[in-house]
């Protein structure tokens, strides 16, 4: 039988699956009308649960593993357009995305993922891709959930730096801070900075102002 790379679904507990290939209970699948994947490389499963995810569910590729993560609550959702209208007041001539999916280098042949928010020029993202190139980027966002916060502190972090993204702030709501990681390097941020949230945070270049976290 062949091993399938691990599926993380946070939308159900947080365990790690191993399907299509597995077959837990030990019956065959052959006559269940269900297709047979064996054999399937991670991005071809990858394709297939993007295809059937319900709508509003986000399905990523990090890491070689696929994440899928429900719709965010409206605590999340205030702290994004929190954030995405402070930097809208610090420069109008930038674009500011959420539900925007980048390519980044992963430990598989790609990486897939869907920031809470983007920032790049206005305009950068103006195709019929689903996945773009991340060079015009200069920060990405994301605000943690207890379904998420692990790979939003650890593993999305590589992939991020690989692709030489400026900027990625983290605001970490289960432990208070926000976090700046800035001069990507190989896999990792060369530079981090912690606050905690409630205190102005700056933002290094390109963005260069200070970031008021009360509201979060």
């Amino acid at each position: 039988m062949a091993t399938a790379e691990p599926i993380i679904m946070p939308g159900y507990q947080g365990e790690a699956i191993y399907g299509p290939y597995d077959d837990p209970d030990g019956d065959s699948d052959a006559d269940s009308g269900v297709p047979d994947y064996t054999g399937a490389s991670v991005e071809q499963v990858f394709e297939l649960f993007s295809a059937t995810a319900p709508k509003g569910w986000r399905v990523e590729l990090i890491e070689g593993e696929i994440c899928v993560t429900p719709p965010a609550n409206g605590e999340h959702e205030e702290i994004v357009s929190e954030l995405s209208g402070q930097i809208r007041d610090h420069d109008k001539g930038l674009g500011r995305y959420t539900g925007i999916g980048l390519d980044v280098p992963g430990a598989s042949r790609t990486g897939h993922v869907v920031p809470d928010l983007v920032i790049a020029p206005k305009g950068s993202f103006s195709d019929s891709e689903e996945w773009h190139d991340p060079s015009p980027v200069l920060l990405v966002a994301e605000v943690t959930s207890d379904s998420t916060a692990e790979r939003d502190r650890e593993k999305k972090i590589h992939g991020y730096a690989r692709a030489g993204i400026p900027l990625y702030l983290l605001i970490d709501r289960e432990a208070g801070e926000a976090v700046v990681h800035s001069e990507p390097s190989a896999n990792e941020y060369a530079k981090s900075s912690r606050c905690k949230l409630g205190l102005a945070v700056s933002l290094p270049a390109p963005l260069g102002f200070e970031l008021d976290t009360a509201e979060f």
